[in-house]
């Protein structure tokens, strides 16, 4: 089972470089966790208040950036995206990716969300075998 736990204040501001508020980085770990639960993973959201006031996102009781410490992320390869072979390829001009703050739990990007989940959830399937 993967225990996703939003630890925050409550406050719903949002800086100029970070990626979500609070009330959008609820919906966002409601949303992956239902997409789980659809994928038949046994996946449980839980809210709760920050005690110390750092927001902060545990995947089984481990900070996203305890699990992704050690870890390489890489993306895709040009012929792993949808879009490879398309003529017309849009270009913007962005922050990477992979950029983040990691003192702002809501600034994490999707691509490292979703690999903290995975190892976690490799981690539980690994233990089984």
């Amino acid at each position: 089972m993967l225990n996703i736990e939003y630890r925050h204040s409550g406050d719903v501001k949002k800086g100029p470089n970070v990626r979500r508020n609070v009330l959008m980085m609820k919906s966002y770990l409601q949303n992956l966790v239902k997409e789980m639960r659809e994928a038949g993973i046994s996946a449980e959201y839980i809210d709760s208040v920050a005690s110390d006031g750092k927001n902060s996102v545990l995947i089984n009781d481990k900070t996203v950036q305890e699990i992704i410490k050690g870890l390489k992320l890489m993306m895709l390869e040009d012929d792993d995206h949808c879009d490879y072979g398309s003529s017309g390829k849009l270009i913007t001009i962005a922050r990477p990716v992979l950029e983040w703050d990691q003192d702002i739990v809501e600034d994490v990007p999707d691509v490292t969300m979703k690999n903290a989940i995975s190892k976690v959830y490799a981690d539980i399937r690994a233990d089984k075998i």
